[in-house]
């Protein structure tokens, strides 16, 4: 049924007049209808109901329909934009974008900002048709083309820019269209709807990509380069909005390794101004932004973590962010029902604790000292928002860097339970994060080493280690290194059971060198015997279980041939010297002793790394040796004559003249070793 309320003349609606033929009425038809869905979201969804978006876009496509026609049809497409979400996704599914985007080309100015002013809308609040824009490679050189048109579409642009440009492609297609030339002059706009979102295009442009940073901090506008221009935006007389994005561009640029973390527009001016949003006299979105954005500025710096703990009561501040309910806050800018700002408040708060506990242990002792933080972390590890668990997961990753809290708070807390089960869940960033923090709970020291290996951990250790993703393979692997470390024989044996031999000596082939790494470690700490008693033999092996022989007696060759390939290879001096370590346990082994001397191909590499360039190098291959022949092995003397007999002890007597003083020690001891 046609609305009633729509009548022109009292005879005919003008959703009637619409889809009828009298031409001379449709403008005004088009209008009405304007002036119908202006603010009321009932009307909007009513006209899109009776199928009147295709007519509009019809006409629009028509380049013989009047321009005020067409202009009107662009208005009302726009107001229907401002309506709720189902309404936008109508219009993009009837290809309202493609049919606005062709509009821009027309040479009427009132046109293209009617199209314009839709677009904005749509960008804004619809992700699924920002392709859209970057599908014709016409598109973004016009838009920056005609963005100095006017006041409209100066703002209309940068707002489309702003909220469209998602990745690092769209990035690069904008800075190589000109972009970073054309937003330059809009940051000194005296029209504050023009300034705000270019300042928010320089953010989105200059996020995680040095490239474009560089660019960025490299161009000037009237003698003034970008980061002055900005400065100029972060003064305290500004309003916190533009303050906000300007201390935002400015981390952006930083992080891009443009400005340095010591220069004082990141000390003095940056940080200061981020750590003010977090007070509570600001609003909610600020607070979030400001807490947010703090964290990503001081993540990977010391010293800045440093000034900022230290910054206005901080962590109390942040501190507090735990504390808040649901409830809207007065003077914020946005009045959206749907968000739970106390989640929002909480993930805030535990990502700048993360990044504020990330190296230093006395800022740690801060952190954890405020109140109930394990409990708040605990219950929000916990939640159903993947946000706010992977935020508090990211805190507790931090605190577990230190040695006090593994031994005692985290303990406590038994926080390894739900760190298993989000090792279970779907979410790859969740998946990484928490088995990162697992890795840590697992190191020697740790008293949930013994409690996560009986609930499973291994399995899952070793099916992250055989995944795809090259971060969660590595932490796989890392996890089982350190459960190996000093591990009893049933533990080794279970991981390499439960990885199964083909995988691990796949992944000595891993092209990902720090898992080649990771892999280096677990085949070391397996390959290891637990000491027992306090005994000290001359030779410097250690009194032990059998853990060496009983798994190289299953995979020695599969072991040898993974060594002699790394050691052919073209790898880095750390990853040799892991491999030469392997060998060196393996020579303390009994009859694991055995596969390395009937390998005479390994012999003749660990002769060639004792004259090797790098003394790591030597060293290791060295210790090698000087295993092998320990005199208080059985079989020494053939060893040491076979190696005699290969030139070994020439090269050891050779070594006694080099300046490196642990080189020189592992070479005396080899020496006196042979009878």
């Amino acid at each position: 049924m046609i609305p009633s309320n729509m009548e022109v003349d009292g005879s005919k609606s003008s959703m009637e007049i619409i889809f009828s033929e009298e031409h001379d009425r449709w403008t005004d038809a088009v209008n009405n209808v304007k002036n119908l869905v202006i603010g009321n979201n009932k009307q909007k969804s009513n006209v899109i109901g009776h199928g009147v978006i295709p007519r509009l876009l019809q006409w629009m496509i028509n380049e013989a329909s009047p321009i005020e026609l067409r202009t009107e049809c662009a208005v009302v497409l726009g107001s229907l934009a401002k309506g709720t979400d189902e309404n936008i996704s109508a219009l993009v599914e009837a290809g309202c974008v493609s049919v606005l985007l062709k509009g821009l080309s027309n040479q009427n100015l009132k046109y293209v900002e009617a199209c314009l002013r839709c677009l904005r809308t749509i960008f804004v609040c619809n992700k699924a048709a920002i392709e859209l824009v970057y599908q014709d490679a016409t598109i973004i050189p016009h838009l920056i083309n005609i963005i100095s048109k006017s006041v409209c579409t100066q703002e209309c642009i940068t707002t489309i820019f702003a909220n469209c440009c998602k990745s690092t492609v769209h990035q690069e297609m904008l800075c190589k269209n000109g972009a970073i030339a054309a937003l330059a002059p809009l940051l000194g706009s005296d029209i504050y709807k023009v300034q705000m979102p270019t300042l928010k295009c320089f953010a989105v442009l200059c996020h995680q990509n040095d490239a474009v940073s560089q660019a960025v901090a490299s161009a000037t506008y009237n003698g003034d380069p970008i980061p002055r221009l900005l400065i100029n935006l972060l003064a305290r007389d500004k309003t916190s909005e533009m303050q906000m994005a300007a201390a935002k561009c400015m981390t952006y640029l930083y992080r891009g390794s443009v400005i340095e973390a010591s220069n004082p527009i990141i000390t003095l001016k940056t940080l200061p101004t981020l750590v003010r949003m977090c007070k509570k006299d600001r609003t909610l979105e600020e607070n979030v932004e400001g807490a947010e954005n703090l964290a990503y500025l001081i993540e990977v710096d010391p010293e800045l973590q440093r000034l900022a703990s230290i910054s206005d009561h901080v962590i109390k501040t942040l501190a507090d962010y735990l504390k808040y309910g649901d409830v809207q806050q007065i003077g914020s800018r946005t009045q959206r029902k749907d968000i739970d700002w106390g989640n929002e408040m909480r993930q805030a708060a535990f990502k700048a604790f993360a990044s504020l506990g990330a190296n230093d242990e006395d800022i740690r002792k801060k952190v954890i000292a405020t109140e109930n933080l394990m409990d708040h972390i605990v219950v929000a590890i916990n939640s159903t928002n993947m946000k706010v668990q992977i935020a508090a997961t990211r805190c507790l990753h931090s605190l577990s860097r230190s040695v006090q809290q593994l031994r005692t708070t985290f303990q406590d807390h038994a926080v390894w339970k739900p760190l298993l089960k989000m090792m279970q869940s779907g979410n790859e960033e969740a998946v990484a994060i928490a088995s990162s923090t697992l890795c840590n709970l697992l190191l020697e020291f740790s008293p949930s080493k013994e409690p996560i290996l009986e609930c499973g951990a291994i399995n899952i250790l070793a099916s992250l280690a055989s995944r795809n993703e090259a971060p969660l393979r590595l932490n796989g692997v890392w996890g089982l290194m350190n459960m190996a470390f000093q591990a009893d024989q049933k533990v080794k044996t279970q991981i390499v059971e439960t990885l199964g031999s083909d995988q691990l000596f796949c992944l000595l082939s891993d092209q990902n060198p720090n898992i080649l790494m990771k892999t280096l470690g677990l085949l070391r700490n397996l390959l290891s015997n637990k000491p027992v008693g306090l005994k000290f033999p001359k030779c410097q092996t250690l009194t032990k279980f059998q853990h060496i022989d009983s798994i190289m007696n299953v995979y020695g060759k599969q072991v040898m041939q993974a060594v002699v390939f790394i050691l052919e290879g073209d790898h880095s001096v750390d990853v040799k010297e892991q491999t030469l370590c392997i060998l060196a346990n393996i020579a303390d082994g009994d009859s694991a002793k055995d596969v390395i001397m009937a390998n005479e191909d390994v012999l003749k590499k660990l002769m060639s790394y004792m004259v090797h360039s790098n003394v790591k190098l030597q060293i290791a291959a060295t210790f090698c040796i000087s295993n092998l022949v320990c005199n208080e092995e059985e079989g020494a003397y053939n060893r040491q004559t076979r190696l005699r007999d290969m030139g070994v002890q020439k090269l050891l007597q050779q070594l006694l003249g080099t300046q490196d003083s642990t080189l020189f020690d592992k070479v005396k001891t080899a020496l006196q070793q042979f009878s």
